[in-house]
């Protein structure tokens, strides 16, 4: 017996699988996942994201995915970060409606991309991405990630124990609460999409999760628990290679 599909079943704690990690996610595109990886298992952490998503989008709390919450989830909009977003730009990059950098924010320039997509085709022009919006776009275009590109990196570390800092990545991930289960990156998005899955020589298999104001063009900054073994890490160049 296969995997289920997303939306087929009802998800609750306790239940683990592709479409886990699928809800998962979509959790962490609307900044409500704090765990650095989708686990494909539906523990605490994942009933207490589903019940802050139902509250802000003013669906029945329960913390289980339902079809309610299934169809609410997959709607993309104006705030939303990661690798759904960044396969949205690339299909309105493909129709030409975008032509802006495929980095997984859903910004005015996305939000703008898709009103002008909707436009054209006639649909209900708000801006965001339902499923009559989606369906047509699959119609058009298939959606295309950064998976395979490889190139070298400068890299430095940083931890989440400055001075100032919050611990939050830009995609909601807490990286005081999670330190010792964290492989997280800062990346310039125009380079590597938010959400995007990356081996990073050196490090391991990390999630493109923050951003920084230094960090820009072919540089990354690597998330280390301990200050002192951050300060080790130095600044090098390291190989990275897009995962997906």
């Amino acid at each position: 017996m296969g995997e289920a599909a997303f939306g087929d079943r009802t998800l609750k704690e306790g239940m683990s699988g592709s479409d886990v990690e699928e809800l998962q996610d979509y959790l962490m595109t609307k900044g409500l996942f704090p765990y650095p990886a989708s686990t494909g298992y539906f523990g605490s952490i994942t009933e207490q994201a589903v019940i802050d998503f139902q509250e802000k989008r003013n669906l029945k709390v329960d913390g289980i995915a339902g079809p309610q919450t299934f169809h609410a989830i997959q709607i993309l909009r104006r705030g939303d970060i990661g690798i759904h977003v960044a396969k949205i730009q690339s299909q309105l990059k493909q129709v030409g409606n975008y032509a802006g950098s495929v980095d997984g924010i859903y910004g005015s320039g996305t939000e703008s991309a898709v009103k002008s997509f909707q436009k054209e085709e006639g649909l209900k022009v708000d801006g965001v991405v339902g499923p009559q919006t989606r369906r047509e776009l699959d119609r058009q275009a298939a959606p295309k990630t950064a998976a395979g590109k490889e190139l070298t990196v400068e890299s430095t570390a940083y931890t989440a124990d400055c001075s100032g800092c919050s611990g939050i990545t830009k995609m909601g991930i807490n990286l005081k609460i999670y330190a010792d289960d964290a492989k997280v990156i800062a990346v310039d998005p125009n380079v590597i999409p938010l959400g995007s899955i990356v081996k990073v020589e050196g490090y391991g298999i990390a999630i493109a999760a923050d951003t920084g104001s230094t960090i820009k063009g072919n540089k990354i900054d690597v998330f280390i628990k301990n200050r002192d073994t951050a300060m080790q890490w130095g600044r090098k160049n390291v190989r990275i290679t897009v995962i997906e």
